[in-house]
């Protein structure tokens, strides 16, 4: 059901992307629609549209439509989803993309469109595991010092702007595009694209003597093996913690349960 209380022909899906999950969900209701490798699951059709912050140059888009780049706040997306129609919302963003998540919640406010948040699980600390926990870059980079010189830095480009000022320590950072200035004067770069396997984490460390990974708590698989591989190599392991999200939004973790959630509030109905 729309901001108006009419019900559109066509009711239309909102997905913000960016991550693994989003892509997931997007196929799941492409292959669910008539047509689709599924069949005809869903007798109902509906559009799906995923936006993409446009941060990475060269993404990996889903099925369905795409937008790219952002909305201007809250008060922009609730006036993309008004103009076109969006009668579902749901915020599959990264899961330390903060300021985002709570636009999409106000924007629901706004908009009066049911949202639903899809965040995958965070990391569990395991038998064997070296951690040590940190509430944001700033303090991770603060931390960093005491626990080791040669550094694996998988916590984004966007935030090596807070360990520039550690002219010691020799950083590894690996993106999928380059960073932009400034950066630790003792800087690698590897370009590389997730998901990575075990063996190539035990090689990477071993052939560039790591002896400190830094890491944000983005949970999934596609990158977890560099956590296996520094309990192996007895690395201690710099966690940031994620930040806080909207309280009031319903929450799943896997694109199934997000489809199902969206049919169960009036997208589709199965036969």
């Amino acid at each position: 059901m729309s901001a108006d209380g009419t019900v559109p022909a066509c009711p239309h899906v909102l997905i913000l992307g960016g991550t693994t999950e989003a892509r997931r969900l997007a196929e799941v209701l492409a292959a669910a629609r008539p047509g689709g490798s599924e069949g005809s699951a869903d007798p109902v059709p509906y559009r799906v549209t995923t936006s993409l912050a446009g941060r990475v140059a060269s993404p990996v888009l889903p099925p369905g439509g795409t937008r790219i780049g952002g909305f201007g706040g809250p008060e922009g997306l609730a006036a993309w989803i008004a103009a076109h129609r969006v009668t579902h919302l749901v915020d599959a963003t990264h899961p330390f993309a903060e300021r985002m998540s709570f636009n999409a919640a106000r924007a629901a406010e706004l908009s009066g469109v049911p949202l639903l948040a899809l965040r995958r699980p965070g990391w569990t600390l395991g038998p064997g595991d070296a951690w040590a926990f940190a509430d944001g870059l700033a303090e991770a980079a603060a931390l960093l010092p005491g626990l080791g010189s040669r550094v694996f830095l998988t916590t984004g480009r966007m935030g090596l702007h807070c360990f520039a000022h550690l002219a010691d320590p020799w950083f590894l950072v690996r993106s999928v595009d380059p960073p932009d200035a400034p950066v630790p004067p003792r800087l690698e770069v590897l370009l590389a694209r997730g998901p990575f396997t075990l063996d190539d984490e035990r090689e990477l460390l071993a052939r560039h003597r790591i002896d400190v990974l830094v890491t944000k708590d983005s949970g999934g698989s596609a990158t977890a093996p560099k956590l296996t591989a520094a309990r192996e190599a007895g690395i201690p392991v710099l966690v940031v913690r994620r930040p806080p999200v909207p309280e009031g939004v319903p929450e799943t973790a896997t694109a199934a349960a997000a489809a199902d959630w969206l049919r169960g509030h009036g997208l589709a109905r199965r036969t």
